[in-house]
């Protein structure tokens, strides 16, 4: 990890270890931000879909992680991002239901349902970067 702890921070995830790191930093983001239990949850299970989705099929990458503070809220915004294949088709993708057969079958839509923002920037070919953010109350 790199970055201080008033910055944001990055973290590697090219092995399963990179997995748990990221639940961890998320989980003490989540904790300094205030979050509910329930949305800590949220956050944490959606970030460790997209951090075995930059895994798996991204070939490895990056989490980038940040507390955020925009128009009076706080939050926690993770980047994850990789140099994989890109998605084809991202409406696909993002599909209810639809998976590649691994990971815990939430897939992009459903780590989606688990924040308040989501942004997919992908192409074939150029990798994936998915940005989320979820809000304290």
């Amino acid at each position: 990890m790199s970055g201080s702890s008033d910055g944001p921070e990055v973290l590697e995830i090219s092995a399963n270890a990179g997995v748990v790191q990221a639940r961890q930093l998320v989980r003490t983001l989540a904790q300094q931000c205030r979050l509910s239990l329930v949305e800590q949850t949220k956050l944490i299970t959606a970030a460790s879909e997209l951090a075995r989705n930059t895994l798996i099929h991204g070939g490895g990458g990056t989490m980038t992680a940040a507390l955020v503070e925009e128009r009076g809220r706080h939050g926690v915004r993770l980047v994850f991002a990789d140099q994989g294949q890109g998605i084809a088709d991202t409406d696909l993708a993002m599909t209810d239901g639809w998976t590649s057969g691994t990971g815990m079958g939430l897939g992009l839509s459903g780590s989606k349902r688990l924040v308040d923002d989501f942004v997919l920037d992908t192409a074939p070919g150029q990798g994936t970067t998915v940005t989320i953010t979820k809000w304290g109350r």
